[in-house]
């Protein structure tokens, strides 16, 4: 019996079809999700309340509530299917797309844009859509292919949204409409994927299964040491959304805090409140397991978990934080236009098109998924220390520091534009690399590790995207650096290469036992 290749174009194929409808939602949900950042400059000129300070806490509040939306989907991604959670998270955020769009206070322009963050949270459903339909010793290439065409729709925005707000519509209203449009085409997009796709390619799977009785959210754990991790994985994901209400407590409109310290240390207690209740049904769902025994065939090393946490927050945390920054950090530093500064940051995200499929496929090849994650990570740190060099520190005008171009002339705005676009090879390489080892740590979990995992790279564009409110963005591409280093050297400690993981051992999908889910309704 011959093997089987991975025939990327073969449409007679129902699971290659379904990984092209598939990327086609993610990169419509990428292009909503990015269409801010290329349109500061009108932004700023249509309101008297929105400076640049102010629309750097709208870019947080941009990947804020992304963070327990991926944990939320993750889940109801195991629950119910990607499919009805994929169509449902496209029609939905219509809403607040529309309602951002012809926004008119900066309170309407927060709120619609931490609800339209949660947009974000699709990613996660493609990549359980895609281990469905595709067999272990080919995965990393169906998910990076995946990824990477569809995260190619922050680049699609980047170009597109500039000329279609400021070039071909014009007028005060322009960019208003650029966003709505963007947000219209994704919402009909989604009533057109639920006729496309089905969840699996058998009817018997077990997504109908546990569609006919709720299963846990809570992900198991198969030691102590593990349950010990997943709870200190669990506290950041509530941090960064502190670090959110801290900013946007901060910001002055018409000379006003936003809203008072009193309101903030209110949001606080909140949030400490939903950590504690969180940490509870972790212990309540876990101990009596971990009390009964727990088989061998089922356990795993959360370690790796972590691991992954920390790779995604150090590669998409920083992607996600660089596209929201890099327009307005090329159009500064060389005085150039909106729409070209839009085109060339558009080289970061590009790289997509080859870079994660890249990364999924050294991943299957190199028969090491830990020793590819360590060689992308380093690159990362090495990418991002280059991206430091391409200005020089200015005058400081207005208590701001400016930037200049490291050297004069515009042989230098190409050479800017290739370590971009080196940097982004590793970015994104090491996000395709991610998520090709996903599937194979616990493949009936894959929904709620890739959530779990997804939302670290929101917690990481918070926590950047925080400090890049605070300094210059030359200083900004050393602290990514300094991340990416750091995340390499955690993956060498704690990142276990996962047991069949290339196929040599096909994992079959399990029911959680029903005395487990009767344990988490409890």
């Amino acid at each position: 019996m011959t093997e089987e290749r991975f025939k990327l174009f073969d449409f007679k194929q129902e699971k290659v079809r379904v990984l092209h409808y598939t990327w086609i939602a993610f990169f419509l949900t990428f292009f909503v999700w990015f269409n801010m950042a290329p349109l500061k400059t009108a932004m700023v000129d249509s309101f008297d309340f929105l400076d640049g300070k102010n629309f750097k806490s709208l870019l947080l509040c941009n990947v804020a509530l992304t963070i327990p939306a991926r944990i939320i989907v993750g889940a109801l991604v195991d629950r119910y299917g990607p499919r009805v959670v994929f169509s449902g998270i496209m029609i939905i955020t219509l809403i607040p797309g529309l309602l951002f769009a012809f926004g008119n206070s900066f309170t309407q322009l927060v709120i619609s844009r931490l609800l339209l963050s949660s947009i974000g949270a699709g990613f996660v459903i493609g990549i359980k859509m895609t281990a469905n339909w595709f067999p272990a010793k080919h995965i990393g290439r169906a998910e990076g292919f995946y990824a990477g065409w569809g995260n190619f729709g922050s680049a699609a925005a980047a170009g597109l949204i500039p000329f279609i707000g400021l070039t071909l519509l014009q007028g005060e209203m322009g960019w208003r409409w650029a966003m709505a449009i963007s947000s219209i085409v994704t919402a009909v997009y989604g009533v057109i994927y639920y006729f496309l796709v089905r969840d699996h390619p058998d009817e018997k799977t077990t997504v109908k299964k546990e569609k006919k009785k709720k299963g846990p959210s809570i992900m198991p754990v198969s030691s102590y040491a593990g349950l010990v991790q997943y709870i200190f994985w669990t506290m950041p994901l509530y941090a960064a959304l502190g670090l959110l209400v801290r900013n946007l407590q901060r910001q002055q409109v018409h000379g006003k805090d936003m809203f008072s310290e009193q309101v903030m240390y209110i949001i606080f207690a909140v949030l400490a409140a939903f950590l504690i209740y969180q940490c509870i049904r972790i212990l309540r769902f876990n101990l009596p397991r971990l009390k009964a025994g727990i088989p061998e065939e089922e356990k795993f090393a959360f370690s790796s978990v972590g691991a992954l946490n920390m790779t995604y927050f150090a590669n998409f945390g920083a992607e996600l934080a660089v596209v929201s920054m890099l327009p307005f950090f090329f159009e500064s530093t060389f005085k150039i236009s909106p729409q070209i500064a839009g085109l060339v940051a558009g080289s970061f995200a590009v790289i997509n098109l080859i870079a994660r499929p890249l990364g999924g496929y050294l991943s299957d090849k190199m028969h090491s998924r830990k020793k590819t994650m360590l060689m992308y990570m380093l690159g990362i740190a090495i990418g991002f220390g280059l991206m430091s060099l391409i200005s020089k520190y200015g005058p400081v005008v207005n208590g701001e520091q400016t930037l200049l171009p490291m050297f004069e002339g515009t042989w230098w705005l190409v050479v800017a534009v290739i370590i971009t676009m080196f940097c982004s090879l590793f970015v994104q390489g090491a996000e395709g690399a991610t998520f090709a080892m996903i599937p194979s740590i616990k493949k009936e979990m894959t929904g709620r590790i890739a959530g779990m995992a997804g939302a670290y790279g929101n917690v990481g564009a918070v926590t950047y995207l925080f400090i890049l409110s605070m300094v210059d963005s030359k200083t900004f591409f050393v602290v990514l650096a300094c991340g990416a280093a750091v995340s390499f050297l955690y993956c060498i400690i704690a990142l276990k290469e996962p047991k069949g993981a290339f196929g040599e051992e096909e994992v079959t999908e399990k029911v959680v036992p029903e005395q487990y889910s009767i344990i988490a309704e409890k």
